[in-house]
């Protein structure tokens, strides 16, 4: 399995010290591939360069995002980190769930910022939701220790050459790219046939929507077979 398929996603980083941190703590475990979605501070900076220590290499390959959605064109599983258990229909899973992980796929693990992690409309683009067990009465850990954890144990598994999962190779597992063109267009006719009446509940309605088919291991083939059933209904009789 190749270490290059990891990924990691800051969204939001409010301290230079921790991005630097997260790109040092990367480098040890052997990854490379680090994304910012609207970091705080003006990135690259030299706080950020010298916290980051022998992995200044990663931070100046880092790629800087505006939202969550365009960091995951090449994403196929999407794993949000997070300390609190969400009251959604979505896998809540722990650092030992992550064996069960095909990490020959391209895997990208999502972290929230250190001042309000991840709120449940990023979480709604997620396969799973990960915990990092800790004591309940004092979950704060720190961003960089977060993602030094997993990166620990996501490098321990992989070394150990874990079985593959079979699957036909006729089979094209949709990415998020192609996931996100398929809602837009299904939301698109929504708003067309003035489904979102209510505009209160319409941001809930938009996160759930999204939430069913982010974590959908959808074939290239059933996108298009859904993009043609959404096309057909949008069309008047």
């Amino acid at each position: 399995m190749n270490l290059n398929n990891i990924s990691y996603i800051l969204h939001k980083p409010q301290l230079s010290e921790n991005i630097g941190l997260c790109a040092r703590g990367m480098k040890n475990f052997g990854f490379k591939n680090l994304s910012l979605i609207e970091p705080q501070p003006l990135f690259p900076n030299d706080k950020i360069l010298a916290t980051s220590v022998g992995a200044k290499d990663i931070i100046k390959k880092t790629k800087v995002f505006s939202n969550l959605e365009k960091s995951l064109n090449n994403t196929d599983i999407l794993i949000a980190t997070s300390a609190r258990f969400r009251n959604k229909n979505i896998k809540h899973i722990s650092l030992e769930d992550l064996k069960k992980i095909d990490f020959t796929k391209k895997v990208t693990f999502l972290f929230g910022s250190e001042a309000s992690g991840l709120s449940n409309n990023e979480v709604s683009y997620a396969d799973y939701a990960l915990q990092i067990p800790s004591n309940v009465k004092f979950r704060s850990l720190n961003l960089s220790h977060s993602l030094v954890i997993v990166a620990e144990t996501v490098s321990r598994l992989i070394s150990k050459n874990k079985v593959h999962f079979q699957k036909s190779q006729k089979i094209k597992k949709a990415t998020k790219k192609e996931i996100s063109a398929m809602l837009h267009f299904c939301l698109s006719n929504l708003e067309n046939k003035n489904f979102f009446k209510q505009n209160a509940k319409k941001p809930i309605m938009l996160e759930n929507l999204r939430s069913i088919f982010y974590k959908m291991e959808l074939s290239q083939k059933e996108i298009r077979i859904l993009s043609s059933v959404f096309a057909g209904l949008s069309k008047k009789p």
